[in-house]
């Protein structure tokens, strides 16, 4: 009898790279992805969380896609232009060279909203030396790949028909069945530019350098406000300019990852959707986005945050990046990455008990008042409904932060989370003079809630603090437990945890894998990189900087030139999981700013000051 999961890795096309190579485009509304080769093979509308009209990246014959080539030559070398989103692209060949850009193009906003999406996909080229042949081909499929479309002229442009899609060029165009085809031969001195809008109007194509500057323009003046020069700078602003990318320009959500499915195992079922605002995020955001210089997008990403908590009650743990719940369904006709299927869209996460995401919010609103004093009267009525919950609920079992789709347990990380929402939720109270919120009744769960933990979680024979009551395994979410003031870096219980994890759960040097229990899913998962840029900080405030900084040095190089970090690793290195990663960027800045500190204990203790992970 096959193993679980085998004959889906038995479909794996011969040819597709398992490796995750993709470069990511954004205007903060919607991204595309553009693969190696020149295709831009994942592309959302009418924002990124919306249909993938490209979505070869899932499919490589049924799912849409948008290609640019350049006959005798290879794939062109690619990078970012500094501090933006702009992918610079060179070809070189026997019969020439060429260079161009691909952008979605942004221009700047108001001060509560610097930046806002032009939203059209620009792809231009330039020939610098010889004579060659250029040719795109624009193969739109709505549905997720699901229909092919019919082009017809509109205008000066061309519309692809059930789609927003509008393309405008100055090349000549054919149309071949659904793929409309744009191809000319070009010598040194002469250029070709395709807009591809999605929405209307669209930019003039002759105004398509000016979109190009004033796109690089917009991202660098961003990323200028940044005021960071310490440890790893240059990974640290990258990452904020990635998260940045991953942000919804007219919520301010953030999205966990710009993609669905892409597999913890290539040829696997553990194949999820990720374009969607997890409230674990909301603490290490907000301190991200303030302690970066970028303090007007934590007041929107805090407002989108407390607007979910004023429609929600209980929290769910994800929403959309509209603020709205969503179901999961499978897509029959997708292939999956690699043969890794099935496709999913939605998340049935959204309907779990997760009672970490408590701790997280009101983690993030501490942070938000320490460092702004700007929060309400209203706002902290909200929170104080979502304190009073956990005070009644802390008792129960839940599912967790992992998310396994099985019973609920008593996971000791939910238990740590919801003693961070107590404690800080304490410290509002005191912070905002509310002398009618029950405190007294708080502090007494939250103490018990500590007392519990440390007796029911830490299990004596294994040395170690374990996942959930009566286990006698632990797992990569423990690493936060000192990272939020429950204990010290450097208690004993906290120093032993950290190397139990270490020896049971690393399949590198610096990768951690999230746990290594039954879930009750065919096939296994990659090392965890957030856990393992955690497993940095922890590090960090056991006192063992030289361990910590070999490891961080270590994970920021694998994410290659481009700086981009997927949600997981083999431990060959292969990516695997949704990408880019929004998790895993904020992880880095987290354990960057706690390395950056580490040489100076009185600024490191000034900042947990300053930060939510300091304790009353």
């Amino acid at each position: 009898m096959p193993a679980p999961g085998s004959h889906r890795r038995a479909r794996v096309a011969a040819g597709v790279p398992a490796d995750r190579r993709v470069r990511v485009l954004s205007d903060t509304h919607t991204t595309a992805l553009v693969a190696p080769d020149g295709a831009v093979e994942w592309f959302c509308v009418p924002d990124a969380a919306g249909d993938a009209v490209a979505a070869r990246l899932l499919d490589r014959d049924a799912g849409g896609r948008f290609t640019l080539t350049v006959a005798g030559c290879p794939a062109p070398r690619r990078r970012y232009r500094p501090d933006t989103l702009v992918l610079e692209n060179d070809w070189a060949g026997p019969s020439g060279a060429a260079a161009g850009e691909d952008l979605l193009a942004v221009r700047p906003g108001a001060a509560d909203r610097p930046i806002h999406a032009e939203r059209v996909l620009v792809r231009r080229l330039r020939v610098t030396d010889g004579l060659l042949r250029v040719r795109a081909e624009l193969t739109p499929r709505p549905g997720y790949g699901a229909r092919p479309v019919r082009w017809r002229r509109a205008g000066a442009g061309w519309h692809a028909d059930g789609t927003p899609l509008r393309l405008y060029t100055d090349l000549p165009v054919s149309v071949e069945g659904g793929t409309l085809v744009a191809e000319a031969e070009l010598r040194a001195g002469q250029d070709a530019t395709l807009l591809l809008g999605y929405a209307d109007p669209v930019p003039a194509l002759a105004d398509a350098g000016e979109l190009t500057e004033r796109t690089a323009g917009t991202w660098r003046a961003w990323s200028a406000r940044g005021d960071y020069a310490g440890f790893a700078a240059g990974a640290v602003r990258h990452s904020a300019l990635v998260l940045r990318g991953l942000s919804y320009d007219e919520t301010g959500a953030l999205l966990a990852a710009p993609t669905t499915s892409l597999p913890e195992e290539i040829g696997g079922v553990r194949n999820w959707d990720y374009r969607f605002t997890w409230h674990r995020d909301a603490a290490l955001l907000l301190l991200a986005l303030f302690r970066l210089g970028h303090a007007e997008e934590g007041r929107r990403y805090l407002r989108f945050l407390l607007g979910v908590c004023a429609r929600q009650h209980p929290l769910a743990p994800l929403v959309g990046i509209h603020g709205h719940p969503t179901e999961e369904r499978e897509l029959p006709h997708l292939s999956g990455y690699a043969g890794s299927a099935p496709v999913r869209i939605g998340n049935e996460a959204a309907h779990q008990i997760q009672f970490d995401t408590y701790g997280h919010i009101l983690d993030a609103a501490l942070a938000y008042q320490l460092l702004t004093g700007e929060l309400t009267g209203p706002q902290w009525a909200l929170l104080r409904r979502h304190v009073e919950t956990m005070a009644e609920r802390w008792r129960e079992p839940d599912h967790g932060v992992w998310e396994i789709r099985g019973p609920c347990r008593h996971y000791v990380n939910s238990k740590v989370m919801t003693w961070v929402c107590l404690d800080r939720g304490i410290r509002l109270a005191g912070l905002l003079g509310d002398r009618t919120a029950p405190v007294d009744r708080w502090r007494r769960e939250r103490d018990a809630l500590h007392a519990e933990v440390l007796d029911r979680g830490y299990d004596e024979r294994a040395g170690s603090f374990v996942m959930a009551y009566g286990d006698t395994e632990p797992d990569a979410s423990l690493l936060r437990m000192p990272l939020v003031g429950f204990l010290p870096g450097d208690d004993p219980r906290m120093v032993a945890t950290v190397e139990r994890i270490r020896a049971d759960l690393a399949v590198a040097p610096d990768l951690i894998r999230r746990y290594r229990v039954d879930d009750g899913l065919p096939g296994t998962e990659g090392a965890f990189l957030l856990c393992s840029f955690e497993l940095v900080s922890a590090l960090v405030l056991a006192g063992r900087h030289g361990e910590a900084r070999e490891i961080f040095d270590r994970l920021a190089g694998r994410a290659g030139p481009l700086g981009l970090h997927p949600e997981e690793r083999a431990p060959e290195g292969t990516a695997l999981g949704n990408f880019p990663q929004a998790f895993t960027h904020l992880a880095l800045i987290e354990a960057a700013l706690n390395l950056d500190s580490a040489g100076d204990r009185d600024a490191l203790h000034a900042w947990a000051e300053r930060s939510p992970a300091a304790r009353t």
